[in-house]
């Protein structure tokens, strides 16, 4: 049992619920997750299975998102799960209004995280100080964001934005929601989520828990080989015995005219197409070495 599973979350289930929910399915004690997503969010939600768990931080970092913003209403989590803070009309902001505004949201921004976020403050979550009533300050951070696509427009006297978020890591949705709403001076909260995209897996090509269920039951099942995930690392194949003394733990002296990356990680294989591992490429003198950074194989 050695892959990746590219799961569509359903609402109501945190992400280690559905990390439980595979470790009962496929009968393994092995299994993670890549970046969390809220409970009442939905979408690709990349699930490791064996060995695959130690090669989570090597998949690709950038997320996709389609959210709908509703304006009018503030929360105390940014998003409906929350208690109602504040509640107005803003039936007078139209589409025009905001569409100015997105591009204040683009590039490398500062951003105040969710009080309610799993963001760790002198060894606690956030979310676990919230709800014992505790005022902490939320630490500043900077996130980026590549891409605003306006969706859709709903008036009304709450009404709500859909929009395509293309963002790095650690970027909360929620924090947009809620900073848009206040530019517009009305509030603003996350009304649903659904990710698109994550570590390099798709909406339309993940499966639910109940696919899942069914395939294992069926004998259809088949976890995405690692490869697939982690194409976006160059490669590099060793002989069958420079594998074998990689495995091992030794550094590979590698002819540079063949290697031709600007990453310090790269994929290894074995001249039978074997995925041996990821590597880190050092310098002896100028001659580039692979030096084992995840052994798998």
């Amino acid at each position: 049992m050695f892959g990746f599973i590219p799961l569509n979350k359903p609402s109501g289930f945190t992400s280690h619920d559905c990390v439980a929910k595979v470790r009962r399915l496929l009968r393994i004690k092995k299994v993670g997750h890549g970046g969390t997503l809220d409970p009442a969010a939905t979408g690709v939600l990349p699930i490791a299975v064996g060995k695959a768990t130690r090669l989570l931080t090597f998949l690709p970092e950038n997320k996709a998102y389609q959210a709908k913003i509703r304006f009018g209403i503030q929360t105390t989590t940014d998003d409906l799960e929350g208690d109602v803070i504040k509640r107005q009309s803003a039936s007078h902001v139209n589409i025009e209004d905001i569409k100015p505004l997105l591009s204040q949201f683009l590039g490398e921004i500062e951003q105040i995280p969710p009080m309610y976020s799993a963001i760790q403050k002198e060894g606690k979550r956030l979310y676990e100080l919230a709800r014992k009533g505790e005022i902490v300050e939320v630490p500043l951070r900077t996130v980026r964001v590549d891409k605003i696509d306006v969706l859709d427009w709903y008036g009304g006297e709450f009404p709500e934005l859909v929009v395509n978020i293309e963002c790095g890591p650690g970027t909360y949705i929620r924090a947009i929601a809620r900073d848009l709403g206040e530019k517009l001076g009305v509030g603003g909260t996350l009304a649903t989520l659904i990710r698109t995209k994550s570590c390099g897996m798709i909406l339309s090509e993940t499966i639910t828990l109940e696919d899942l269920e069914k395939q294992i039951e069926q004998g259809t099942f088949s976890l995405l080989k690692p490869e697939l995930c982690l194409n976006h690392l160059p490669s590099i194949t060793l002989s069958i015995e420079e594998g074998k003394r990689w495995c091992q733990g030794q550094k590979i002296a590698i002819n540079a005219v063949n290697l031709v990356t600007s990453s310090e990680i790269i994929q290894v294989y074995n001249e039978v197409g074997e995925f041996l591992g990821m590597s880190q490429i050092i310098f002896n003198d100028n001659h580039p070495i692979l030096k084992p950074k995840v052994v798998i194989n």
